[in-house]
């Protein structure tokens, strides 16, 4: 996983280990890019996400994903390797399958002081890691940090309808410090 996000993104991350009870470690990778930081979740993809009432998962074929946070430079985001190492560690924990277009609810913001406590993923720029035969691919899929309300909407409205939202009122996504779209 670092060695191909290091050869897409063309530098070495700054690494966090983040260890939950029963486990693997989650590592969260921070670039510095000319165009922000970049976090991506190293961990979650060691085994395929399967539905928590399957007792005999399959342990090779089966989708996997790790997450991706974009957000400008500037402003610190104390926590968020934490947040997003939880999320990563949903699927092991919970049977959480993440995919395209998914509401994720933290309940907590997402960095200390985060008016977003939530996310929205959907397929990154990165796209995904090939691993060998019979293995999925490694989907990289963007996490979109939201509020509350904006949670609120994608569950009335579906997340296309806050997409739009973010066009019309041209909102940063990436902004730290950004407004909440007006629904």
């Amino acid at each position: 996983m670092t060695a191909y996000l290091t050869e897409h993104l063309g530098m070495q991350p700054q690494k966090a280990s983040v260890t939950f009870l029963g486990v693997e470690p989650i590592d969260v990778l921070r670039f510095q890019t000319d165009s922000g930081l970049v976090y991506v979740t190293s961990g979650c993809a060691r085994h395929p996400m399967s539905d928590p009432s399957d007792f005999n998962p399959d342990p090779v074929r089966g989708p996997r994903a790790e997450i991706v946070v974009r957000m400008q430079s500037g402003v610190a985001l104390p926590g968020l390797h934490k947040r997003l190492a939880t999320v990563a560690a949903a699927p092991a924990v919970e049977g959480l399958i993440l995919a395209a277009d998914a509401l994720i609810d933290l309940g907590e913001p997402l960095w200390d002081g985060s008016a977003c406590t939530a996310l929205v993923l959907e397929p990154d720029d990165l796209g995904a890691v090939p691993l060998p035969e019979p293995m999925d691919p490694v989907t990289l899929l963007r996490a979109i940090p939201i509020t509350a309300n904006e949670a609120a909407w994608v569950r009335l409205k579906g997340v296309d309808a806050l997409r739009e939202a973010w066009t019309e009122a041209a909102i940063d996504v990436t902004s730290p410090t950004r407004s909440a779209a007006s629904l």
